[in-house]
Order: C-alpha cells, then structure tokens, then sequence
C-alpha cells in the first residue's frame, strides 16, 4: 500500500541510461538490501531508539541546566540574569547549528555527522562540569547545544529515511515524545542533585549519559538514501567495470565546496522561499518560547506559593511529563483519521494507498487547542489557597498539548519534504531555537510583575493567538496556481477539486502551495 508513496518519493527502481551517457542508480524496491527501508522491523526501531534516546539527552541538558543558578550565583557572584544567560545560550545554539550540520547530512550521510556530534556534545560538557567561572560556563553551554542540536533535526529525517509514509506515524511519535520528555526529566533529575549534591555533579551525570549514547550512536548504520545510493553505485562500477553508473548525488556539475554551501544554505531558502515551512516555524517558534518561560514558572509559583523544596520542585515538572506521555498514548486515535482521510481521498479519486501531507496535522490542531487550556488552569489555579496538584493538572494539559502540536508539525516535514527532511527540520529548529532563546530571560521579571496569574493568563492568549497557524501556512497563497512539477516530483492526484471540500483550509489549499515548491513533495 505504501509501496507506491515510496517510489514516488525516491528513485523509481531499474536502470535508465540518461542522455549524458551515465546510467543512473536506482533502488530495486524496498527490499532492495542496500534500502535502508528493506532493514528487519527490529533494527529500524533499534536504530529509531537510539536517535530518539540521543535527542532526549540533548533536550535534558538544556533544562537541567535551570535548578543550578542558585548555586551558581553564590559560587560565581553572578546575578539571576546572567545564570540565566547559560539557558539561552543553549538554546540559542540548538537554533544556530543544525543550520550548517543538518544539511552537512545530506551530503556526507547522516552516520558521520551523529558520531562527531555526539563526541563534540560530550567534549563540551566537560569545561561545564569543571568550570571556575561564569564566562567558561557560557561558552561551553553555546559550543555544547550547537554539538547537541544534529539530534533534534537530523534525527527526524533519519526516521523518514527508514519508513514509508504509511508507517511514518508511530515512530515519529516516539522520536517527539523523546525529544520533549528530556526538558520535562531535566528539572526532575536536576532537582534531587542540585538539593543534594554539588551543581557539577548535574553535569557529570549527564556526561556519562552522553557517553553512553555514544557507544550506542556508533552502531548506527547510514541511513540517508542519496548516500546509500552512492554506495550502492560504487559497488556497481566495481562488481561491473561498467563505469558509467552514477547516483542521483553524483551527477552534479557543481564542485564539492560548492554544493556543501548551497546544502547549507538549503534551510535559509526553506524557511524565508516556503510559505509553509515559514508559518510552521513561527508556530513552534512561539510555543516552544512560551515552553521554556512557563518552566522558569515553577520555582516561582511552588517555592513562592507552597514552599516546596527544590527535589519537590523538580517533581512538580512530572506534570508535563506526564501530559507528553498521555499525548503519547493517543497515537491510535490519529492515526484511524490519517487512515480515514486517506480512504476520502482514494474515494474521491486519488491514487491507491497515497496520502497527502496535511493529513499528518489533525493533531497540532487539537494541541493547539489543548495549549491555552492548560495555561489558562494552571495560571488560575496558581493561589495559596489551591491545592498544589491542581496547577500540575494544567501543566500536564499544556504538555499534552505541546507534544500533540510538535508530532503534527514534524511528520508533516518529513512527509512534505522527503528529500530534505533534515534541512526542513533544521529550518524549523532554527525559528523556534532562536526565539525561545530569548524567553527566559525575561521570564522571572514578567512573572513579578504581572503576578502568576496574570502572567500566565498573557502566555494563554499568546497561545489562543497561535491556534490558526496551522491554516495560515496554506491560506497565504491560497490563490496561487501550482505549475507543472519538477523533474522527479511526485505526480499531481486526480479528483483534487473534490478533496478540497475538506473543511480544513490547510487540506484545501495544502497541495497547491506545494504545487508551487521547488522542495516539497506534491502527492
């Protein structure tokens, strides 16, 4: 059933001799052996794991660093803001890297660029571990999430490389899930070391957390298909002596320096060229502002309002963590609709088995629905004279609703961007990284002065104002015309006119924005 989406997204296979006199490499399927799809059902989730567990790690790090600033101001003589600017930098790292990285894997494989990744992450966690001042701290924090940001961009293109569209649904929910759980466990973790142990030790439990990923990261395979390709063509000029078999990547007529720059320049042309990419981004860029500033809430509401201790507060955070898992477990739910809409779409006169990418956002639409939900309960409910687990209630309906948003989002890139699901991903990990970089820095101060209900209440209509994004993206060329698709796109579906009846405007005008695309595909 997803064969044909396949094959469509990827080379045709058999051998087809070009004009140039090159016969150009192709799959023989998916169970061609070389095809990283043709791998057991096991290693493709082993692999799917490791990347994720990766990718948890990171976002772990990035949050735990939250429950040392008070022993860091003492031993630094540093003020809040500046403690502060060690997050920030993270983050703002997280956004900057996968700009140059995540397209580095379109080119060299994706294998290299996790191995290098994972031993400059682990390398710059050291200076953090034994820093003696503030200035060391903010450095290695910066080089560290640029190390760290491969896995919350390459790691998705990774899972689109090892699964079909049809079977894109559960590990890309998995792959999400991991990436937001670790800011949930960080302040969990973070709160029993830092409550009972040095600051530094935050790090060197970490430190060996990322050595362990390494080892594991090691015995991930190359996966990227445009580089199993070139393999698979070097084998056959060997095994043949036939020298005229080529990749698709090895037919450039650019130079190697050349094509690594317009590789990195790639996101940049996704994120300001691509009406869509852009409007998603802006999207997860304003959630994930709102994500990080709602954590520098809670040592602020429960230390403040209910005295709890900093173990305690940090536990407070399983809230969230417990809203992800919940988002988690909805899976089957999403994925009967995405069958459903396909069914419609087959009815209406479309391909059998194919799909469209739109149908992958259902659940950022409930998320968006379900984020000012939980902002709002947890903004109202923040009184003295609440009980403490009301609030946590409403922090779990915030991250069931953040996991629900990002899972739609993701898949949608790496269904609507096959080829370059990396550099789509990266593209979005740069608008959301950036701009939530700069929250916690006026989380705190926004908080004392609004109030906690008050603040919160701010961050829940920010929230309300988000929720049309996802029809935005298609409704901003709504008018446009798609032209005739690009050599190797994938074909136009017939009976188009009678899926735009759909009540959602991104279903209605989705495809034709991709029409428009040099990039996206166009099922």
């Amino acid at each position: 059933m997803a064969k044909q989406h396949d094959q469509e997204a990827w080379p045709r296979p058999g051998p087809q001799e070009d004009a140039d006199g090159t016969v150009e490499c192709r799959w023989d399927g998916d169970h061609d052996p070389m095809n990283p799809r043709s791998m057991s059902e096991l290693r493709k989730w082993i692999i799917v794991l490791v990347v994720s567990l990766s990718s948890s790690v990171v976002a772990c790090v990035s949050s735990i660093y939250g429950s040392t600033y008070s022993q860091l101001e003492k031993e630094f003589h540093c003020s809040a803001i500046v403690a502060t600017l060690g997050l920030s930098l993270f983050v703002l790292g997280l956004g900057l890297g996968p700009m140059v990285l995540a397209p580095l894997s379109e080119f060299y494989g994706r294998r290299p660029i996790y191995i290098s990744a994972q031993v400059f992450f682990l390398i710059w966690l050291i200076p953090s571990a034994v820093a003696r001042n503030i200035e060391t701290m903010l450095v290695a924090r910066f080089l560290d999430g640029v190390a760290g940001s491969v896995f919350l961009t390459v790691a998705g293109g990774t899972v689109g490389d090892l699964f079909t569209a049809a079977d894109l649904g559960p590990p890309m929910m998995i792959y999400t899930g991991f990436t937001f759980l670790g800011p949930g466990f960080g302040p969990l973790l973070g709160g029993f070391i830092n409550q009972f142990a040095s600051w530094r030790w935050t790090f060197y439990v970490v430190m060996i957390w990322s050595g362990v990923m390494l080892i594991a990261i090691c015995f991930v395979p190359e996966t990227y298909h445009s580089v199993c390709l070139r393999r698979k063509a070097e084998r056959l000029r060997q095994e043949t002596g036939d020298g005229r078999w080529r990749a698709p990547i090895e037919k450039h007529s650019r130079s190697i320096p050349k094509t690594i720059l317009w590789s990195i320049i790639r996101p940049f042309q996704l994120l300001t060229l691509e009406p869509m990419c852009f409007s998603l981004g802006l999207y997860s860029a304003l959630l994930l502002g709102i994500f990080y500033l709602f954590f520098g809430a809670f040592p602020l509401v429960f230390e403040g309002n209910h005295h709890f201790q900093p173990y305690q507060t940090g536990l407070s955070s399983l809230g969230i963590f417990t809203g992800m898992q919940a988002g988690i477990a909805t899976y089957p739910l999403w994925q009967r609709i995405y069958g459903r809409l396909r069914a419609g779409r087959e009815a209406a006169g479309g391909e059998p088995g194919g799909s469209e990418p739109e149908y992958r956002l259902p659940s950022s639409i409930a998320g968006a629905v379900l984020v000012p939900i939980g902002l709002f309960v947890f903004g109202w409910t923040t009184y003295r004279s609440v009980p403490w687990i009301v609030p946590i209630v409403g922090s779990a309906i915030f991250g069931m609703g953040t996991l629900l948003v990002y899972t739609g989002v993701f898949t949608f890139l790496v269904d609507a961007y096959p080829v370059y699901a990396a550099s789509a991903l990266a593209a979005n990990s740069f608008a959301r990284n950036c701009f939530a970089a700069a929250f916690p820095l006026f989380g705190n101060q926004m908080y004392r002065k609004l109030g906690d209900q008050w603040a919160s209440c701010l961050l829940a209509l920010l929230a309300v104002a988000m929720m049309p994004f996802p029809y935005v993206a298609s409704v901003c060329t709504a008018r446009r015309t798609p032209h005739a698709a690009d050599e190797g796109a994938r074909v136009p579906v017939p009976g188009a006119d009678q899926m735009r009846a759909s009540r959602y405007l991104f279903f209605r005008y989705g495809r034709r924005l991709r029409g428009t695309s040099r990039f996206a595909s166009r099922t």
